[in-house]
């Protein structure tokens, strides 16, 4: 069976992804990097040191990631996402009633 949807576009920003993602993984999985105890912060030998500084870097890359795949996954501006656009901030709920008042100011 085939897909007949159109051509991925962004194929850069998917590979930048995967490419950051495998820096993420690799960087802990890979364990001679850093199965050696010196040097050593303060008390800290390497090891532990070095994944330790992994966890913030790889929240840091998962979030580089995650804004560079919804910025690509976004709709074009002129609606040819097929999804109803969300109303402006300050527009009226389904009620019809105007947001934050009983009714129309006097």
């Amino acid at each position: 069976m085939t897909h007949s949807g159109p051509p991925r576009t962004h194929t850069g920003a998917w590979v930048l992804v995967t490419i950051l993602l495998l820096v993420a993984v690799l960087g802990t999985l890979i364990v001679p990097i850093y199965a050696r105890s010196s040097p050593k912060l303060g008390s800290f030998p390497f090891f532990y040191w070095y994944q330790l500084l992994w966890v913030p870097v790889t929240a840091l890359l998962t979030t580089i990631c995650y804004l560079i795949t919804t910025r690509v996954a976004r709709p074009a501006p002129d609606g040819g996402g097929g999804a109803a656009a969300a109303p402006p901030l300050g527009g009226q709920p389904l009620g019809g009633q105007p947001l934050g008042g009983q009714g129309e100011a006097s």
